[in-house]
């Protein structure tokens, strides 16, 4: 790119709908802001409907006008995942754009899902897997209804460059390291994210599957959570540092707006800031995979896992 791509940069969004989980805080809720702004319609697909309904009220007052809801969706639990799924596509709407934002990192010890799965995992991986494959049906009625291609952008880290899979124990009953799991769990958002792309290119969709990173961003990921009163203190030092040195959470939402709405993005494309380490900067541009996430065996593999729980969880 000949200059730094901004907010300026993103086309008028006037005619797209765009679902985005937890968009009550952070990045998810910056891009709603910007994206509502710029006129799409914005569904804000939170977890905790007051905190939700804040957002939105702030959302109307930021954006006069705003075409914004409120909608009730937890990731950690696959019955609320397929109730969200069920009224968008009893509502006959089309979805231009699905942002899988929403997120878990690092719970000092080991939760559990609604169905019982390590939560990073439940949560970040197997209800965006689920709510991505129940909303595909939206996903390409808006294919057929626009010139534009309708995009499902998910949200990984640069964490993913540590992450493994540990097919032997995904959800960490045996072994169950904070950090680890996490890293995981953004190695599997960025493995489906590129796997999705090769399902959909060899079915001839239009739809487009992409991710992006945030790069270190000053969001609630470090300011909230399952932590004792020294892990929510040490957790405000180390946001207080973040927000003076790295990207704050409107920075933060850059790579995700560019991936959701720049003309030169492609499929099975993957975004960043290009600054020091990748963690921050205001140039967005292709950011690195780690040769582990190119692993399309293993993406397969994931895959097919995914689908065997989600079936399995979701017929119980």
């Amino acid at each position: 790119m000949s200059k730094p791509w901004n907010l300026d940069d993103i086309p008028p969004q006037t005619g797209r709908r765009v679902v985005i989980t937890g968009a009550n805080s952070g990045i998810g809720y910056q891009t709603a802001a910007v994206l509502a702004r710029r006129g799409a319609e914005v569904v804000l697909a939170c977890r905790d409907e007051r905190r939700g309904a804040e957002a939105l009220a702030r959302l109307c007052r930021e954006v006069p006008g705003a075409q914004a809801e409120l909608a009730r969706l937890d990731l950690a639990s696959l019955a609320s995942v397929r109730a969200f799924a069920d009224r968008e596509i009893a509502s006959c709407k089309p979805i231009d754009l699905l942002v899988n934002n929403a997120g878990v990192m690092a719970p000092p010890r080991r939760l559990e899902t609604a169905d019982g799965l390590e939560l990073q995992f439940g949560t970040n991986v197997l209800g965006h897997f689920v709510l991505t494959r129940l909303l595909l049906p939206a996903l390409e009625m808006a294919a057929g209804n626009s010139r534009e291609r309708p995009r499902v952008v998910t949200i990984a880290s640069i964490a993913h460059k540590q992450g493994q899979l540990d097919f032997g124990d995904l959800q960490a009953t045996r072994s169950y390291r904070p950090m680890a799991a996490y890293r995981q769990s953004k190695l599997a958002n960025l493995m489906f994210a590129l796997e999705l792309n090769r399902r959909l290119r060899a079915a001839g969709s239009r739809v487009m599957s992409v991710a992006a990173h945030p790069g270190v961003a000053n969001t609630n990921l470090f300011r909230s959570g399952c932590h004792s009163s020294v892990g929510h203190a040490a957790r405000a030092v180390l946001g207080a540092f973040i927000g003076a040195f790295l990207n704050s959470d409107v920075a933060g939402a850059l790579p995700m707006l560019y991936a959701a709405t720049a003309p030169d993005v492609v499929d099975g494309g993957y975004y960043g800031p290009l600054g020091l380490f990748e963690a921050r900067g205001e140039r967005v541009g292709p950011a690195k995979i780690a040769a582990q996430a190119k692993d399309e065996d293993d993406a397969r593999r994931l895959w097919q896992v995914c689908e065997t729980l989600a079936a399995a969880l979701m017929a119980a």
